[in-house]
């Protein structure tokens, strides 16, 4: 398996690559990127099967790059190595095509799970498959996973915590609780971050304004919709219009 790690941090980068060698043989490390063009690049000329990306990163962010590698029609799978605090922006990079995100500093444990599963699906090609959200927590608490589910198919409407508590007829503070444990963040993060993914998904087809994906994910408010989707992407809708266009 021909593999690429793209991060600006030597550091990281290097360890990264240590770190994959020491799994085995069938992991071949063809090229070192510090940025996203040099990255792009090593795709062009070496074809590999994976690669890992930072997110933030000179000339083509990680996201950037999975688009344009994407729009060359190159069938890589890519993981994104994201830090604590660009948690958000990772979940909603894997709509636009990402296969898996990993946490900084990454374990050997993690490593390896990914790696596997890309094996599984197979090299060349990601699966495409659209995975529900209860999908992606299968150890999550049942209601939890109700939960999710409502989040999935009313996000357009006005969803709050205290509504699906009562439907699931437990108290708000309980179901905070066992959404933060099984999901890892809070409902409002989540849900913020989901309908800024379904929202990238609009502008990724084009043909609509902003205030119709604003009402379109959930949002009644075109400031306010402004306002999320530069917390959870770290850039303005319009600055995403024009990475698409690039």
């Amino acid at each position: 398996m021909k593999i690429v790690i793209a991060e600006d941090e030597q550091r990281a980068r290097e360890g990264l690559r240590e770190m994959i060698r020491s799994l085995g043989e069938n992991y071949q490390i063809v090229g070192l990127a510090s940025n996203g063009r040099t990255a792009l690049e090593m795709i062009q000329e070496q074809h590999p099967d994976v690669v890992f990306t930072d997110i933030k990163m000179p000339y083509l962010s990680g996201i950037e790059l999975i688009e344009a590698a994407r729009s060359q029609n190159y069938h890589t799978h890519f993981v994104l190595v994201s830090a604590y605090a660009e948690f958000e922006y990772a979940r909603a990079a894997m709509q636009l095509g990402c296969d898996d995100y990993i946490l900084k500093p990454p374990m050997k444990d993690e490593l390896k799970r990914v790696l596997l599963k890309i094996e599984t699906n197979g090299t060349g090609g990601r699966e495409e498959t659209t995975e529900s959200l209860r999908g992606q927590f299968p150890e999550a608490h049942p209601l939890v996973k109700s939960t999710l589910d409502i989040i999935e198919s009313g996000y357009k409407c006005n969803l709050n915590q205290q509504h699906i508590a009562e439907q699931l007829n437990i108290t708000p503070e309980y179901l905070s609780y066992l959404f933060a444990r099984d999901v890892g963040q809070t409902f409002s993060k989540f849900i913020k971050s989901y309908r800024i993914s379904r929202a990238l998904l609009l502008l990724k087809e084009g043909g609509v304004t902003l205030k119709d994906v604003a009402y379109e994910t959930g949002f009644t408010d075109r400031k306010y919709f402004n306002k999320v989707f530069h917390e959870v992407m770290d850039m303005t809708p319009s600055e995403y219009i024009d990475s698409l266009n690039r």
